[in-house]
């Protein structure tokens, strides 16, 4: 009888600890949530910049519709450009 008290608290434990691991894995993320990014990061302080970004893709799609490849990027255009360029979502513009 002790091994059917065991096997019932192992699938008890194991049925919790898989709905746990596995439900944020196959649940869809909500892009159009996620925070602005954050450009007063990126801007720089010398009126004579040398910015680099980093070689990291992570695309961001602004209202001029161009795919910027990080946020960085991002920033620095509208930094440069004016604030006619603005944040749309993350991924790739369509």
């Amino acid at each position: 009888m002790a091994a059917f008290a065991h096997m019932t608290i192992f699938f008890l434990v194991s049925s919790t600890l898989e709905h746990t691991v596995f439900s944020g894995m196959f649940k869809p993320h909500n892009l159009s949530k996620w925070p602005t990014p954050p450009c007063e990061l990126y801007h720089p302080t010398d009126v004579l910049y040398d910015s680099v970004c980093p070689d990291v893709t992570a695309h961001v799609c602004a209202t001029n519709g161009h795919t910027y490849q990080n946020e960085c990027f991002f920033c620095l255009d509208q930094w440069e450009f004016g604030p006619h360029i603005q944040f749309n979502r993350y991924g790739r513009c369509e």
